[in-house]
């Protein structure tokens, strides 16, 4: 049927803008990365690329397997960065209200489940492996550092729920608690609360982000293509990394937010902090103090070895999950950065990633694969957070980013192409790269 003139204008024009709006939501950044093909590789030029955003709920679990494999030649869409077609209220309605909802008893129930699996890997480390023959304590000995530290690491997340007022409706409850459990492991409680607090409330922010704030190219230091250009120096930055880049971010805000002067979460009178949140700060260090203490006292009872060996080795392995857990929630070369200019709260939270660690998930109260949920309601208890997710998925689309590439080939990726940001054609957007000229 033929339409009149102004009808047919008007129909061009809406298929116009369909079409404009359906180009933005597919373009997709060819960053090629060593990690390997999303899905198995057909010929070049057929190769369609997988989204890894949320595609409004659209994207099957076979297509999500499908993410975490393969070699060379992997496409990442980006993540929009127009602002979002839905406000933060209309994704909470989403939400079953349920899921905001603590309970002290059920928040407790999942501590002491830590900490009994704790005490019996302690009891086995104390009591059963320096019985065995020393061949098997060579295997033994590591096995009780890799499992108590990984319980460990989610005994940090539930002290981190503290810290977000997520573990009971009482504020002073869930510091008490969360300055004991953080104190144990040598964490300044409040410390760290009050510069999480405010990366919670800059996340994806050039210039007020606290944590894990990239570089742009030019400032980064002159040796830096001879690290991250080849295999070697990457390995041995990510070994720092792992290894003591916990306590260089708490005493000496590395790859932190720039600060005018030196900045330690140790120090209540750091431009960290306000003077409101100072005499907080002197709680935390007293209460690192006491446990530092009390770990002398052992050392000097039981020797230095044994701390070692049943104390600090676990600790160490508690520290690297951290580091490594946050590194990959927040880089990734689908996530942009924003500078002053483009920055909003909602667009900076949503500039996070899910990431699949498998069983360990459950071990770290799925800190790991429901952290955009987190960055949306810091507040909402971890046992909520998968119904949580899977409730805000449609209303997100693809503003919804989720890699289930094995954490492993993840962090050596990610250490490859994620090196600094910069904008490309629109100013006040960063993207990560990792381009240099030959040295």
């Amino acid at each position: 049927m033929l339409l009149p003139p102004a009808q047919t204008t008007r129909s061009s024009r809406q298929q116009e803008e369909q079409r404009r709006r359906r180009g933005k939501r597919v373009r997709a950044l060819a960053c090629v990365v060593s990690a390997g093909p999303i899905c198995p590789a057909p010929a070049a030029s057929t190769t369609t690329p997988i989204s890894i955003m949320g595609a409004g709920g659209r994207m099957t679990e076979k297509e999500r397997e499908l993410l975490g494999r393969g070699g060379a030649g992997a496409t990442f869409q980006r993540s929009p960065t127009d602002k979002p077609p839905f406000t933060l209220a209309q994704i909470k309605k989403a939400i079953p209200p349920h899921c905001f909802e603590r309970s002290v008893i059920k928040s407790f129930s999942y501590l002491v489940h830590d900490l009994v699996i704790v005490a019996t890997l302690l009891y086995a480390a104390l009591v059963w492996i320096p019985t065995l023959p020393s061949v098997l304590q060579l295997g033994a000995w590591p096995l009780y550092w890799v499992v108590q530290g990984c319980v460990m690491t989610g005994v940090w997340v539930i002290a981190h729920e503290c810290g977000h007022h997520a573990f009971s409706d009482s504020s002073l409850l869930d510091d008490i608690v969360g300055l004991v459990l953080h104190s144990w492991l040598l964490v300044p409680y409040f410390s760290w609360k009050y510069s999480h607090r405010r990366h919670h409330s800059n996340t994806g922010s050039l210039e007020r982000d606290e944590v894990f704030v990239p570089k742009q190219k030019e400032a980064l230091a002159w040796y830096a293509p001879y690290i991250y250009s080849n295999p070697v120096g990457r390995l041995g930055l990510l070994a720092v990394q792992l290894t003591i880049g916990w306590p260089m971010y708490l005493s000496l805000n590395t790859c932190g937010r720039p600060y005018p002067r030196f900045a330690c979460h140790f120090d209540p009178y750091s431009p960290i902090y306000n003077d409101r949140e100072r005499a907080q700060v002197f709680i935390s260090d007293v209460g690192v103090l006491a446990v530092s203490l009390a770990l002398f006292k052992l050392a000097s009872s039981f020797g230095f070895w044994w701390v070692v060996r049943v104390y600090a080795v676990p600790l160490l392995i508690v520290n690297a999950w951290l580091v490594l857990i946050t590194y990959l929630q927040h880089t990734h070369p689908a996530l942009p950065h924003y500078d002053s200019t483009e920055w909003d709260w909602l667009r900076g939270a949503l500039a996070t990633m899910d990431r699949d660690y498998g069983i360990l998930n459950r071990v770290f109260h799925n800190i790991t694969d429901t952290h955009v949920a987190h960055h949306l309601f810091s507040n909402m208890p971890h046992y909520h957070a998968m119904e949580a997710t899977k409730a805000i998925k449609p209303i997100l689309g693809e503003y919804y980013h989720f890699d289930a590439t094995p954490f492993a080939k993840a962090t050596w990726r990610e250490a490859k192409e994620c090196i600094y940001v910069e904008p490309e054609d629109r100013k006040g957007v960063f993207w990560y790269s990792n381009k240099f000229s030959a040295p």
